[in-house]
């Protein structure tokens, strides 16, 4: 600087800051800049005042015309804005406009700078300044100024988020960006687009952006968004977000203890796409539409239309605020519009206005919110749909808020129609689960009592709407502030409301903190700095495979110099496999030259270094020479490879200018790559980018091209062609490009394709290298694609197909001087470690790449395909073909099944045309698939070979182009399976044979050796004998071939198989090669490959026939020069030591489930002859599956003759393999040979004889697999076989079933063949005549018959005619009932058939029609079915059970469940009820259908009855009709599994379900029988097959309900009893046949859990139902089932949680919870005194204890084992003490009914009971502290009880006795207090029907031992009386509880006579009272309490069933009384 430069810059720094930095002299400016800077960086508070000073100036500063000025002035501004705060922001407009102007466009260090400068201002908050330059620098004309700013706005969205930077604004600068002429531009703008999806979502992008984008731009981004991953997180904050951090210290710690509340922290808010879009007007369109004429007009259409276009201008995104008030009355009155369609128009309407204004229509929502509300009634769903979506979009848009709505919520749901409830609550369900919790919190109050009040609506939908609030509300705001609104919930309700709150919320706090914990994991922590390095970043890097590659340093620093490839190395990551080991680090870290000498020590001198980055070119060479021959000496070189060439990149580096100097430095690395034994990746990237410079220049070329050569010998090609990839595309120098291609082009010829990525080389071949300006790089270009040509061959071409013209036809000249050369070029060099990763594939064809088109066959593609419109279908085909060609014709397997699938279809189309489409398609599917498409097409070959049946030659020409195609992908022995198929298929004609031989000849002519041509020698064996010509020619020249490819030794081994004249001709074209007839006997001796299965029918599978046909070369290599003698004995000898059958490992029952059970005929398909073979060749003999399976008759013919012989030592066996061997005779009756199917009806007698003989009778699986089959070909052509038939099934209808037979039957009554039909009605006939009962329930079916006398076929309507009129002969006129509907001409017919009948009937003297079947009833009323059966008049019935269940404890039943049960004459159906129950109990389930309508009718006579004397009858028979009907479920149940209709179980459940709801018929069952049938409900309600039944859902819910009503109305003791007994594990027997997958532990299981909830259901109304239930049984019951148990397995069980046990200690609980200590009293059926003690009474102890804890029960005396004990039953005083108590307490009872009003009467009675049983009793000294008065009305009652018990009275006549007076006190001193259960419970009982019974108690000795007592009441009664009770009770006295004594129990039995002789009823003695098992009959019971009571009708008598009350009582003095305690 000179002298007055110096003296310049002094004098200026006196000038003021504004003069300075506007001298004219630029030095000046310059030195006022860094002044300027200097005193920014030292100022640290930013409310500096010289920083408002310095402000203004940077405006003009950065406008500098001199750029190094200006540089200087932005590097002070940069540092000013690091200093200063958001009051800087004033002036950002004006600079940024200034930088906008003048900056972008510089220098790129002063473009970069500018950026820097940009991001400081959004850090400063100044965004909008910085936006509205952005606006102004994107309309640049320099497209390099428009750049910058798109990429500093898409790093300012990147770094501070869309929080800071509003999308909305950037999203309005894009779309003209999108059509810039320059295509960086365009980029740029991609890129931005890009990262807006990151922060806003790709939807409200797309929906925004993309209407304003040209088509391909879409394409690239739809492309482009599938990469864009994960959500975006601000990396940089604003500076006042900054200042508010914590220190660093600080925040590491606070980030150490909560990572997860960080990341939600940082969470980016949602952009809302409304606040993204501008609001639209749409008032203004509106009133030029007509609206308002529209919505008036009169016709529906018109308004509309009319609403319509609102509906069409209101759906944009954001409306402009309006006046919509008139618009929205309208609407409310179009809403209410008698048409539908105009309705639901205008609801949508307010929807999409809702939407579009949100807040502003606030006003208008709640105006026409009641309107829309009320306007749920409607039922219609388009309606309601419009409605609820229209609500939600109101709340959701936030026009409504639960504050708003609470008025129209009250009255909604007020709303008389159940419909606008429960939807209104779903609406506010959606409302509050849109909503916050503060908002829920202010208004729960409001909402929780209409919810509550709601949960007792009557509809169900509205209740679980309102459960459905409730949890809602719950769910958001816990229960706490719930609690006390909800206390009025009953527990099942808090329950279901705790449960759905549960399933509704769980989970989702759990995966909110997991996604916050990804995220934060996921995302980088922190943010960027201020102060740090601005880093550059482009928005065209958000690109794959734009991403902007970094210009290499080439500063002589060292270390320095780096590739052109990106550090993130972009290309090499997708393509790469995961692998378990880390992948090898790539990137070179950065390392100074110091450090590498440091490293080098010793190994290089410091002298040559020295040289080496000398100046003189001389030294240098000298130096790299000394190195060269210094590297070569050194031995173990792997451990410096980096280093040195590290050294080499350094100095002298690659910018070096002599090409001496250069040469050897490439030499050297050569030397060291070629040496290395592993050379790292990291060398080749430091080293490429100069060797590609280097390839440039000639004087190197050849040294550099040498380099990259070995460079790929050691790390793969793959790897240096990627990062040539981008050093080429990237380079100014366009010869680095062109050699660089020429270099690639010796690359494939040396190394082959399998080690590079073809996709990646093709398009740069296309994008760079052929769009290229310069001649020479398209030359190299195309060379390159010459040399792949070689390899890849002519599918290059497809990835080529949009390149000009012109190069295509240069392309195509190259490919002819490169042919592809396939397999046979090998590459000439090899990798030195060859990287797996790096191959993309292997080489050859499939190395280019296939195409995924699994997205692009979409459901729409593969309906169109089955579309009924041929040119849908054709459309289909065409897009197929489409999808194909995008895919260049190279596509992978994935997703193609269905594509597949329905290609199939199409080959079968009646459009010829579609065919031929089709068959085109499927092979171009199999050449751009290759060798996958075997697998994929899942064996569609088959189907195509069909095609060559077609008799149009064009047909089968494009079949034959089809198998060219498929030929080229796959290999011919996976195609000849499916050839040897198609020739054995008869329906392709001789020209498709023809054209297959052909075909075949040409493909095996032009192979040396294919022994897979085996399998086709039978069918080409076979067509030498076909009778045409050509296929005979044909056929001969396939020979041929098929001799030479295999040999004539091969072929020899193989002719076994041909049969007749073929075997002929065969061995005559072998006899030049030496075979002979000897040979062929010789091969077929010691052959034991199995037959071949050609000769099927139907065809066998490809794969079957290839892996058998396979077998047989083996095995004849095997056999050769073997003797043949005793290889045949030896595998005689073993084969017939084997037995017949092999049933070891038989599954029937698995085979069986399998069986589609039909009643139609289908014949045998593909896969079920091949599961036949299969299981033939698993389960019979090698030797006899070989004859059965052969296609020779004779052979099949000699294995029925070996299973004929065998038959009676197989007979138990056989049954196990009978349904396959019946599918066997399915398949030969399916075929033509006469013989074997005589053989097979031959055959078959036999075999069902010997099954009825060993009691054999065929399961529904195996009837429906033969019978089907049997009847439809029972009309063959030929008389013998239709004979042999017919006597074959009358013998399977007499072993099996006709009734199960005759579904059968009828459907072949449908068969197109008339014979067949002509042969069922006459076995129709057979039926009715032979087996009439048994198919009466299938008498509706005659209509069938009926219809075939209008067939036009004469035999067929005479048959018709005759098996109708043998119906007439036994039906008589009733037939016409089962006829049906007939027309005119018919009914005409059949009534002359009937009265010839008549006639004939006559003159046989047969009697009159129907007359003998009248006669039969009659006898059957008379004297019973057995008498009918002696006089030979019966009909046999069905033969064989139905039932698959054994019965149980059903003595009264008069026949065993597996004995034949006999059916009623009458298929018409009973007359009386005795009648009714014998159809029931002997008929099928279709008879007693008609029996059990019988049973209804009368029960509903007898319930309507006014005077009840028909009941009595009744109920003498309930119980055996319960009884019968509980036989019968089962059996209609397993009727129906067959097939029947279900509709014999409705009516049985339905007659049960009459039966149960009277309760007196329901209380007269009893108790074995309840059992019967409680089990058998319970079986069928978990049986699985029940919902799969006809109507099966109906048949459960019936089933459920009649189980209620049993619980509800069965004798509730009975109940208890038989449902604690079902807790014990059921036998495996009762459960259904068909075993089950499950246990049968599991099983019993779910079996108990029923029984329990049945359980539940009783203890639940215990309380109200404690008087109406024996406790003695129900304890006993317990007792019984603890002791079986035992108390080790209680234990156990206990610490299970067993529900049974738990139920059973819940019922004894409640127990004795209702009980109190009086439950004692009841266990006189328990042995109390047994050793040990029982375990009953440990848990009654422990009950008792824990309810007098809690306060609910106060013991009357000491509760403990001390009761119980065998301890105390020797001291008399405490046993008196006991039951002193006892009987207290029994008094004390007694005396508070006494006390209530409308028990006193009942209370007075069973007082008077008590003074007669214990007359020693003082009851008065018990009312010491009663007053007088109450003491005289007890007195005065008792004497009137006296009175009436003499004069007879009932209790139910017993008047209410006048209340007693208040004044009674019972809280005697002599009481112990009464429980309060206990006392509650009788006086709470003011039902009508409320039941009660005195407490019983135990029987005090003390005053039971007076002998004189005694005598006196023994005298009372009757002598019989007395001898059997005496007799009963010849028990040891230890069997009774203690303190009962003998003498107790003969006082009691005295008493009791005392009592009936009183009531004047001396028969009660002569009648037992007990039933033979000891439990008391309810019925006996009830007839001795009426007698024993009296009657007084003068007076009011109290409630009705008071007396009941009195029956525990009774029957609990009659056990004591008659000893008849059951023992354990």
């Amino acid at each position: 600087m000179s002298t007055e430069d110096e003296k310049l810059l002094k004098e200026a720094k006196k000038l003021p800051w504004e003069d300075r930095l506007t001298h004219k002299n630029w030095k000046v400016r310059n030195d006022a800049n860094i002044d300027l800077a200097a005193v920014c960086a030292s100022i640290s508070d930013p409310k500096d005042p010289r920083l408002r000073d310095f402000g203004p100036f940077f405006r003009k500063t950065v406008a500098d015309a001199n750029a190094p000025v200006q540089e200087k002035a932005l590097d002070a501004l940069i540092v000013f804005l690091k200093v200063a705060d958001a009051d800087a922001g004033r002036y950002a407009k004006e600079v940024c406009d200034a930088i906008v102007a003048k900056c972008l466009t510089g220098r790129p260090k002063t473009v970069e700078k500018a950026q820097a400068i940009f991001m400081l201002w959004v850090e400063l908050e100044a965004v909008d300044a910085f936006l509205d330059a952005m606006e102004k620098a994107i309309k640049a004309k320099v497209a390099k100024a428009v750049v910058p700013a798109i990429d500093v706005m898409f790093q300012a969205l990147s770094e501070f988020g869309s929080k800071v930077v509003p999308p909305k604004r950037i999203l309005k600068m894009l779309p003209e960006l999108f059509d810039h002429q320059d295509q960086n531009v365009r980029a740029s703008s991609k890129g931005v687009t890009l990262e807006l999806c990151r922060w806003i979502g790709k939807d409200p992008v797309k929906s925004i952006l993309f209407e304003k984008m040209r088509d391909t731009m879409k394409k690239e981004l739809e492309a482009e968004l599938a990469n864009v991953t994960g959500s975006a997180r601000p990396s940089r904050k604003i500076r006042s977000e900054q200042d508010k951090e914590p220190e660093p210290e600080a925040m590491s710690e606070v980030a150490g203890s909560g990572p997860a509340e960080e990341a939600a922290a940082d969470t980016p808010q949602e952009i809302d796409e409304y606040e993204l879009v501008d609001p639209v007007d749409i008032l203004t369109p509106l009133e030029k539409t007509g609206f308002w004429a529209g919505v008036k007009a009169t016709k529906w259409s018109e308004r509309k239309e009319a609403v319509a276009e609102l509906s069409k201008l209101a759906s944009t995104k954001r409306i402009a605020p309006g006046d919509f008030t008139e618009i929205c009355r309208t609407l409310k009155k179009l809403i209410t519009d008698v048409n539908i369609a105009v309705a639901v128009e205008a609801i949508q309407a307010i929807g999409n206005l809702a939407r579009g204004l949100r807040t502003n229509f606030s006003g208008n929502s709640r105006f026409m919110l009641p309107v829309l509300l009320e306007k749920l009634k409607e039922k219609k769903p388009t309606l309601t749909d419009a409605l609820t979506q229209t609500l939600q979009a109101m709340y959701k848009s936030g026009c409504l808020n639960l504050a708003d709505i609470v008025e129209d919520i009250k009255t909604a749901v007020k709303n008389k129609v159940p419909l606008v409830r429960s939807l209104t609550l779903n609406w506010l369900t959606f409302c509050i689960e849109s909503s916050n919790k503060a908002v829920l919190l202010k208004l729960h109050k409001e909402y929780v009592p209409i919810c509550m009040e709601c949960l007792n609506d009557g509809t169900p939908d509205v209740r679980d709407a309102a459960f459905s609030a409730l949890a809602a509300l719950a769910k958001l705001v816990g229960m706490r502030p719930l609690e006390n609104s909800l206390e009025k919930l009953d527990e099942v309700r808090k329950k279901k409301l705790s449960e759905m709150i549960g399933s509704s919320g769980g989970g989702q706090p759990v995966a909110a903190g997991s996604a916050a914990v990804k995220s934060s994991s996921g995302s980088m922590p922190g943010s960027e700095s201020s102060d740090a390095s601005y880093v550059r970043r482009s928005a065209a890097s958000m690109l794959s495979g734009k991403r902007p590659v970094q210009a290499a340093a080439a500063n002589k620093k060292v270390g320095s110099v780096k590739s052109g490839a990106s550090k993130k190395g972009d290309g090499l990551g997708p393509s790469k496999a995961p692998k378990a080991i880390e992948p090898e680090d790539v990137e070179p870290a950065d390392m100074g030259l110091e450090e590498i000498e440091s490293r080098l020590g010793s190994l290089i001198q410091a002298e040559t270094i020295a040289l080496l980055k000398s100046a003189v070119w001389k030294e240098r060479l000298e130096a790299i020479v000394s190195l060269k021959e210094l590297v070569e000496a050194i031995q173990n070189i792997d451990a410096s490879v980096e280093i040195l060439i590290r050294l080499l990149c350094a100095v002298p580096g690659w910018n070096e200018k002599n090409v001496q100097v250069q040469q050897q430095v490439i030499e050297v690395t050569i030397h060291i790559a070629s040496t290395a034994s592993k050379f790292p990746k990291k060398c080749v990237v430091l080293c490429i980018q100069g060797v590609s410079e280097r390839v440039a220049d000639i004087k190197t070329r050849a040294h550099a091209m040498r380099c990259l050569t070995t460079f790929c010998e050691s790390v793969g090609p793959g790897f240096i062609f990627e990062r040539m990839y981008k050093i080429m595309k990237e380079h100014k120098n366009p010869k680095v490009l062109s050699e660089g291609l020429l270099w690639m082009v010796t690359a494939v010829d040396d190394f082959g394709v399998s080690l590079l990525k073809l996709k990646d080389l093709i398009d740069f071949c296309k994008d760079v290298g052929l769009q290229s300006s310069a001649a020479a790089t398209r030359n190299a270009t195309i060379k390159l694609i010459g040399a792949l040509h070689k390899f890849v061959g002519p599918d290059i071409k497809g990835f080529l197909s949009d390149v000009k013209p012109a190069l295509l036809s240069t392309l195509d000249a190259e490919y002819e001087k490169n042919p592809f050369e396939g397999a046979a070029a090998a590459p000439k060099k090899t990798v030195k470690l060859a990287d797996s990763s790096a191959c993309a594939s292997g080489g050859g064809l499939d190395s280019l790449p296939r195409e995924d088109i699994s997205g692009k066959i979409t459901p729409t593609l593969l309906k169109g395909l089955e579309s009924s419109d041929w040119k849908i279908r054709m459309e289909s085909i065409e897009a197929v073909n489409k999808i194909l060609e995008e895919a260049n014709k190279r596509v992978q397997p994935t997703g193609t099944v269905e594509l597949f699938g329905a290609l199939r279809g199409r080959l079968y189309d009646s459009n010829k045309n579609l065919i031929m489409a089709t068959l085109s398609t499927i092979g171009g599917i199999a050449s751009a698939m290759g060798p996958a498409v075997e697998k994929a097409s899942k064996g569609i070959l088959s189907d195509v070979l069909k095609c060559l049946g077609d008799n149009k030659k064009h047909m089968r020409e494009c079949t034959l182009t089809t198998l060219d195609l498929w030929l080229a992908a796959v290999h011919l022995d996976k195609m000849v399976p499916y050839f040897a198929a198609a020739l054995m298929d008869a329906k392709i004609g001789a020209e498709g044979r023809r054209d297959i031989f052909e075909w075949l000849s040409r493909q095996l002519a032009g192979l040396k050796d294919f022994t897979d041509a085996i399998h086709l020698l039978k069918p080409v064996a076979t067509a030498m004998t076909d009778k045409s010509a050509d296929v005979r020619k044909a056929a001969e020249v396939c020979f041929g071939e098929i001799l030479k490819v295999c040999g004539p030794e091969l072929v020899t081994k193989n002719v076994r198989d041909i049969q007749g004249p073929a075997l002929a001709i065969v061995l005559d074209r072998l006899k030049p090669y030496g075979a002979s007839r000897d040979t062929y006997e010789s091969t077929r001796t010691t052959s034991t490959a199995p037959p071949s299965k050609g000769g099927l029918k139907s065809g066998k599978s490809n794969g079957a026939v290839s892996k058998h046909s396979r077998a047989v070369a083996p095995r004849g290599v095997l056999a050769k020069g073997a003797r043949p003698e005793t290889i045949m004995s030896v595998e005689d000898i073993n084969m017939h030591s084997q037995a017949l059958l092999n049933i070891r490992d038989s599954n029937k029952d698995e085979r069986e489930r399998l069986v589609v059970r039909r009643f139609k005929f289908e014949e045998p398909r593909l896969e079920q002859i091949q599961d036949l073979e299969s299981d033939l060749m698993k389960y019979f003999r090698d030797d006899l599956h070989k004859r059965l399976l052969s296609s020779d008759f004779k052979k099949q013919v000699d294995g029925i003759d070996m299973l004929q012989k065998a038959l009676p030592s197989i007979s138990r066996d056989i049954t196990e393999v009978l349904d396959i061997l019946l599918r066997w005779f399915v398949l030969r009756l399916c075929e033509s040979n006469t013989s074997c199917i005589l053989k097979v009806l031959e055959f078959l007698p036999e075999l069902f004889g010997t099954l009825r003989n060993e009691g054999y009778i065929m399961t529904e699986s195996e009837a429906a697999i033969f019978l089907p089959c049997l009847f439809e070909k029972s009309g063959h052509n030929i008389e013998k076989v239709r004979e042999k038939m017919r006597e074959l099934t009358k013998l399977i209808i007499h072993t099996y079933s006709a009734a199960k037979t005759f579904p059968y039957v009828l459907e072949a009554l449908r068969s197109r063949n008339n014979r067949t039909r002509i042969e069922c009605v006459d076995l129709v006939a057979y039926l009715l005549d032979n087996h009439g009962p048994e198919i009466s329930g299938q008498l509706k079916s005659l209509q069938i018959v009926a219809s075939l006398t209008a067939e036009r076929d004469g035999e067929l309507r005479k048959a018709a005619l005759n098996s109708l009129a043998t119906g007439y002969k036994i039906l008589g006129d009733d037939i016409w009932k089962y006829v049906g509907k007939v027309t005119e001409a018919q009914r005409s017919m059949i009534d002359d058939r009937f009265k010839w009948k008549a006639r004939e009937m006559e003159k046989r003297k047969e009697g009159k029609p129907g007359e003998a079947r009248a006669a039969l009833r009659r006898s059957v009323r008379e004297n019973g079915p057995e008498a009918a059966e002696q006089s030979g008049e019966i009909f046999r019935s069905m033969s064989g059970p139905i039932v698959s269940r054994e019965n149980y404890d059903q003595p009264d039943l008069h026949m065993e469940r597996h004995s034949m049960p006999r059916a009623l004459a009458s298929p018409i159906g009973p007359t009386d009820w005795n009648e009714a129950l014998d159809i029931i109990v002997y008929g099928s389930p279709e008879q007693s259908v008609e029996g059990m309508k019988v049973v209804c009718h009368e029960l509903s006579q007898t319930m309507n009855d006014p005077d009840g004397s028909a009941m009595d009858d009744v109920l003498k028979d309930a119980d055996r009709l319960v009884s019968c009907l509980a036989n019968k479920v089962a059996k209609t149940f397993d009727f129906s599994l067959m097939g029947a209709s279900s509709r014999s179980c409705k009516y049985v459940l339905n007659t049960l379900m009459q039966t149960f709801q009277n309760k007196r018929l329901a209380h007269a069952v009893k108790e074995s029988t309840l059992d019967s049938l409680i089990t058998e409900l319970l079986l069928w309600l978990l049986d699985e097959r029940v919902p799969r039944m006809d109507d099966g859902s109906q048949l459960l819910k019936a089933l459920n309900v009649l189980m209620l009503k049993i619980l509800d109305n069965a004798e509730r003791t009975s109940s208890f009893v038989v449902l604690i007994n079902l807790l014990r594990p059921l036998d495996p027997s009762r459960w259904p046949s068909p075993p089950s997958n499950e246990s049968f532990a599991m099983r019993n299981q779910k079996f108990s859990d029923l029984v329990v909830k049945c359980l539940i259901k009783l203890t639940k109304v215990l309380q109200s139902t404690i008087y109406e239930v024996d406790l003695d049984r129900i304890l006993q019951s317990i007792h019984v089932y603890l002791q079986e148990l035992g108390m080790e397995e209680i234990r156990k069980r206990a610490g299970a949680d067993d529900k049974p046990l738990r139920m059973v200690k819940t019922v004894l609980h409640e127990l004795v919870k209702l009980r109190g200590t009086a439950i004692k009293g009841h266990l006189s059926m328990v042995p109390i005194d047994m050793e040990p003690q029982p375990i009953i009474l440990a848990y009654i102890d422990l009950n008792l204890q824990t309810l007098a804890a809690a306060r609910m029960l106060t013991p009357s005396g000491p509760v403990g084992q001390s009761n119980w004990g065998d301890s105390t039953a020797n001291n008399s005083s405490q046993a008196t003490h006991s039951a002193d108590s006892q009987l207290k307490q029994e008094l004390a009872a007694i005396f508070k009914k006494i006390g209530e009003k409308q028990t006193c009467t009942i209370g007075l009675y069973e007082l008077y009971r008590i003074t007669q049983l214990y007359p020693k009793v003082d009851i008065f000294s018990q009312l010491q502290n009663a007053s007088e008065a109450f003491r005289t009305y007890i007195r005065d009652g008792l004497s009137q009880m006296e009175k009436n018990a003499a004069a007879g009275r009932t209790p139910s006549s017993v008047p209410l006795a006048t209340p007693p007076p208040s004044s009674l006190n019972l809280s005697s001193p002599k009481f112990a207090p009464l429980s309060p259960v206990h006392t509650n419970t009788l006086s709470e009982a003011k039902s009508v029907n409320s039941k009660v019974e005195p407490t019983s108690f135990s029987l005090p000795p003390s005053y039971a031992e007076d002998d004189k007592a005694y005598n006196t009441m023994m005298s009372r009664g009757p002598i019989s009386d007395h001898q059997e009770l005496r007799h009963q009770t010849g028990e040891q006295n230890e069997r009774f509880p203690p303190g009962v004594t003998g003498g107790t129990l003969n006082a009691i039995r005295e008493r009791m006579k005392s009592i009936q002789a009183a009531a004047g009823n001396p028969e009660s003695g002569n009648r037992p009272l007990m039933n033979l098992n000891g439990s008391v009959d309810p019925s006996q019971i009830s007839q001795s309490t009426d007698r024993a009571n009296f009657e007084n009708p003068a007076q009011v008598g109290v409630l009705p069933m008071d007396e009941k009350a009195l029956s525990g009582l009774q029957a609990r003095m009659e056990r004591l009384k008659s000893g008849s305690i059951e023992p354990m």
